[in-house]
């Protein structure tokens, strides 16, 4: 029997890059998936490679995140994993960021967060079991210039982990902010000209320079490295882990 074999788990974003490759770690080791993405065509695609359910949901509507939870319920009965992955960068200065991209990022990075826990607690506390997986940053931990709002939500999600895994822990829910350094994904490769324009660097150097310098291993992090931990921490192996932040930084904060 494969480790997760009749759990439900909902993944926030996972059409691709990390999401799509905590979704296929977790179909692998036996979980029901449900992939929520506002992407409709990459999404549909994900869930039929897994067998799994594809929900079109826009994050930032917070009647999107009761009806996400709603509907899972109803095609599965109940919810045992909630993966908060969604997000997006935006990189410009303080003075320069625009007042209503800040005002997504609070909705789909942090609200939507909150309130996808909220709705999938009841069931996780009645059958006394659940996993909560938040996905952080190093910036969950540390500033980095030009990225206020991605910096600031983070902070955020790190405590809304901290005080979701206090109330779950008595009821068997455990709830992580996982923290990774940069990741070789789609949306970090679109970010190479903002940080090379805001930087003032070419575009070639900002791999180098800024998302591989910081780190000791000196390279990126794959999408499945970050899945690997993700399935463990759903795992009953991981049940006296709960409310810190969990690092695969490459070694960012060492420094």
């Amino acid at each position: 029997m494969n480790a997760l074999e009749g759990r439900i788990a909902i993944v926030t974003g996972a059409a691709r890059g990390i999401g799509r490759a905590i979704a296929t770690r977790l179909a692998a080791d036996g979980a029901s998936l449900v992939i929520a993405d506002i992407q409709r065509e990459a999404g549909e695609a994900v869930a039929r490679d897994l067998n799994g359910l594809f929900l079109e949901t826009d994050l930032s509507h917070r009647d999107a995140c009761r009806n996400l939870v709603e509907r899972t319920v109803e095609a599965f009965g109940t919810v045992h994993i909630l993966v908060n992955n969604a997000g997006f960068q935006h990189i410009d200065p303080i003075d320069e960021f625009p007042e209503d991209v800040w005002d997504k990022m609070v909705a789909v990075m942090l609200t939507a967060p909150f309130l996808l826990t909220r709705y999938s607690w009841p069931f996780m506390r009645e059958q006394g079991w659940g996993r909560i997986i938040n996905i952080a940053s190093v910036a969950a931990l540390r500033a980095h210039p030009f990225k206020s709002g991605y910096v600031s939500v983070k902070h955020g999600l790190l405590g809304l982990t901290r005080t979701a895994a206090l109330e779950g822990g008595p009821h068997g829910i455990t709830v992580h902010a996982v923290c990774p350094t940069w990741v070789q994904t789609p949306l970090v490769e679109n970010q190479i000209a903002d940080q090379a324009r805001t930087r003032g660097i070419p575009a070639e150097e900002v791999i180098d320079k800024v998302m591989v310098a910081s780190t000791a291993i000196q390279r990126m992090l794959a999408p499945e490295e970050v899945a690997a931990v993700v399935r463990f921490l759903c795992s009953d192996e991981a049940a006296g882990m709960t409310g810190s932040p969990v690092m695969i930084d490459g070694g960012v904060v060492a420094g």
